[in-house]
């Protein structure tokens, strides 16, 4: 059994150092390490969104450097059956059939990052199964049950074939913690280093060469729950939070507005309860890792878009200009909902 640790200045100087080593390695990428970094913290499954080439399964394998535990992926296709991710089965030197571990059961209970790539290529079967994962951190496989209590999942979507594509359920967006952005370095010079500098082309060595274990993945489940024992959320800020929240699900009654939209028409499915958890968890984390001993405001605002976007369900007529409208509707939230005092 876990025990939890003391929440002691190290652990912030430790993530501090992941940070700053998973910079180095992943450039121009700051604002999306520090949310995988926080999803780490709190021990939430997140979606990764951005265009192919863009560094994600780099960032991931960094991250399952950083925290010691075995990483695995796979690839989302419309052939794909639940068994893919259990088993594989093949004919050995012998000519007999041999079933080996597929890639869950073969990194063992130990399972740290789990990347599923192109998630919507996959059929609703294997979706289900991933939500069990997600949900339970167990599998049944060989007449047994296996436990993953470490494990991370995370995915992306193909944004750009539509064909044979298959939408996430809802509540399977809802099991994942965040959304995080993962876009092409804005600098110039970021990407001029990654498309010359040979340092770059070589991932396995650039993931090599990164401190493993900073952050130990078998004391994190025990950190994540000392954090959210300990830091305290006031009945002001509660009532902030919720109030936010309720903004997202009923716009128009929360007084917003939007140029681009008939706000009472806009929203199909808002925020969950699952999705408030979440929030309040995210906010917690990040204001210790601010060094606070309580939640503020400013820590829920800057947590808020990544947690709460992807399990906001629009109006189908209003689906398509999904980029455009959250952000919008996020902002008005935000500006919209009054903050208590600090």
């Amino acid at each position: 059994m876990d025990v939890q640790p003391k929440l002691s200045p190290d652990w912030r100087a430790r993530f501090k150092e992941a940070e700053e080593a998973l910079g180095g390695a992943v450039l121009g990428q700051g604002e999306a390490i520090r949310l995988v970094l926080l999803s780490t913290l709190c021990r939430g499954h997140a979606l990764l969104a951005g265009d192919v080439g863009v560094g994600k399964t780099t960032l991931l394998r960094a991250v399952a450097r950083v925290i010691g535990g075995p990483y695995t992926r796979i690839e989302g296709a419309v052939d794909l059956l639940p068994s893919d991710l259990l088993y594989t089965a093949h004919l050995g030197a012998d000519g007999r059939p041999r079933v080996e571990p597929g890639p869950i059961l073969s990194r063992g209970e130990d399972l740290s990052v789990f990347f599923f790539n192109e998630i919507n290529r996959a059929r609703p079967q294997v979706h289900a199964l991933l939500l069990r994962l997600m949900a339970e951190r167990s599998l049944s496989a060989f007449q047994r049950d296996y436990a993953f209590p470490h494990v991370q999942v995370f995915a992306d979507r193909n944004q750009i074939e539509r064909d044979e594509t298959f939408e996430l359920p809802a509540a399977a967006r809802d099991r994942f913690l965040m959304e995080i952005a993962v876009r092409a370095p804005a600098a110039p010079e970021d990407r001029m280093a990654l498309a010359f500098d040979t340092r770059f082309h070589d991932v396995d060595a650039l993931v090599g060469a990164l401190p493993e274990g900073v952050l130990p993945y078998r004391d994190l489940n025990a950190l994540a729950r000392g954090i959210q024992e300990s830091l305290h959320v006031s009945p002001a800020l509660k009532a902030y939070l919720f109030a936010l929240c309720e903004a997202l699900r009923d716009p128009a009654g929360a007084g917003l507005s939007l140029e681009e939209a008939d706000v009472s028409h806009l929203v199909r499915g808002g925020v969950s309860p699952r999705g408030m958890q979440a929030l309040a968890r995210v906010a917690r984390a990040e204001a210790w890792l601010q060094g606070r001993e309580a939640v503020l405001p400013q820590d829920v605002r800057r947590v808020f878009a990544p947690v709460m976007a992807h399990r906001t369900f629009l109006h189908p007529a209003y689906e398509p200009r999904r980029g455009d409208l959250m952000p919008a509707l996020i902002e008005a939230a935000i500006r919209r909902v009054p903050a208590p005092a600090s």
